[in-house]
Parts: structure tokens; C-alpha cells; sequence
């Protein structure tokens, strides 16, 4: 008896328990080799597509896990160069919790990269602003500004100039970037790039990390044909 695949139409071999083409688990029932049987019970739902992404749930655990590695990941964080794996691992893990309220419970490495996507996003706007606030809080409301400030002097003077002179760089040259370095301007600029440079990583990062969540969990669950 010919059978075709309910999802794709593709034909399925009368002895296979998967659709080769897309994987759907076949239910066969041969009424002629049992007929007291009842018939077993089929699937009446809409098949997800894999490849697509239900945002409603992915927005919610998205919101409850980047948030709060936001904060941790903004760059005054004692968690420091941790924060990258801590995203990472955050992108997996709202792959992780969006497949348990699925079925089947995996997803393309496509979709997965792009709930990844949305989770750094927040992840990294949150690192923003959290930095964005701290910093505004250290410099005007506990006037620890100063703080900041002779940390940067002492950076530029000392690591920067030292660096510069090593890869051949005249004196007037390294004086002229240092003035600029040591403005207000070159301080903000030098803060603004830093907060840049770390959402573009965040978002990397967790991107790479639903892709991989995705993956992981289509090996384990995705069935073998």
C-alpha cells in the first residue's frame, strides 16, 4: 500500500516509521491483520514548521533571562570578559526553555540563530544602558568621577603611549592623540566606542549560542532516518 507523507507528500515506504523527506513520524494502522483493534489515535493539530519561530513565548523568556544578563555583561561588571560566554549560554538557553513548549521539540540551526538574534539584542541594549547609567550615577550622583578619570589618565599615559612608541609612532604624533584621548570629547568617544565594540560581541555571541542550543538539540531529539 502506498502511503504518502502527510506534510510534504512525499512517498513513504510502507515500512517506515518516519517520512524520509521531512521526518514526520508515520502512523500506520493495518486493519486487516488485527480487526477487534480500536485504531490508534492521530494527530488533529497543525504541524509546526521547524524552520519557523512561534515569538510570543521566545519574547517572554527572552525578556526574563537577556535582562538580567545585561546588567551582568555591562562593562563595569565584575563578571567582566565572562559576560561573552554568559550571553552565549543565555542564547541557549531561551532555544532550550522556547522547544519545551513545542512539538516537535527542535528547530532548525536558522531559527535557533535568530531567537538567538532577539535575545542579544536585549541582552546588549541592556549592557548599554546599564553602563550608560552607571556611569552617569558615578560621575553625578556619588561625584566618584574622579575614579574614572585617573584610571583613563593613568591608561593613556602610561599602556597607551608606551604602545605607540613601540610600533614607531613620533612624539608628536603620540602627544596630539593623547590631548585628544584626555579631552572630554576623546572620553566619551573612547566610551561610546567600548559600549559599541560590546553589543556587537554580546550579539554575536548570543546568536551563536541559540544556533548551537538548536543544533545540540535537534541531534538529541530530531529522529533518525
Amino acid at each position: 500500500m502506498e502511503i504518502t507523507c502527510a506534510r510534504c507528500h512525499q512517498t513513504v515506504p510502507a515500512d517506515a516509521c518516519y517520512c524520509p523527506g521531512c521526518g514526520l513520524p508515520q502512523l500506520v494502522y493495518n486493519a486487516e491483520s488485527d480487526p477487534e483493534a480500536e485504531a490508534p489515535p492521530t494527530w488533529t493539530g497543525a504541524l509546526r514548521n521547524t524552520g519557523s519561530v512561534d515569538w510570543k513565548p521566545v519574547l517572554r523568556f527572552a525578556l526574563m533571562l537577556a535582562v538580567p544578563a545585561g546588567i551582568l555583561c555591562s562593562i563595569l561588571s565584575p563578571v567582566g570578559i565572562f559576560g561573552l560566554v554568559l550571553m552565549g549560554a543565555t542564547g541557549a538557553w531561551v532555544v532550550s526553555l522556547y522547544l519545551r513548549t513545542q512539538q516537535p521539540s527542535w528547530i532548525t540551526t536558522g531559527a535557533g540563530a535568530r531567537i538567538g538574534l532577539v535575545t542579544g539584542l536585549l541582552g546588549a541594549w541592556t549592557a548599554a544602558a546599564t553602563t550608560g547609567i552607571t556611569l552617569y550615577a558615578m560621575r553625578f550622583w556619588f561625584h566618584d568621577g574622579g575614579v574614572f578619570d585617573g584610571f583613563w589618565t593613568n591608561f593613556v599615559s602610561r599602556q597607551v603611549s608606551q604602545q605607540w612608541a613601540s610600533m614607531g609612532i613620533d612624539a608628536q604624533t603620540i602627544s596630539q592623540a593623547k590631548t585628544w584621548l584626555l579631552s572630554p570629547e576623546g572620553r566619551a568617544g573612547w566610551v561610546l566606542g567600548a559600549v559599541l565594540f560590546l553589543m556587537a560581541a554580546l550579539l554575536l555571541v548570543a546568536v551563536a549560542g541559540g544556533a548551537l542550543g538548536a543544533h545540540f538539540h535537534a541531534r538529541s531529539r530530531r529522529p533518525q532516518i
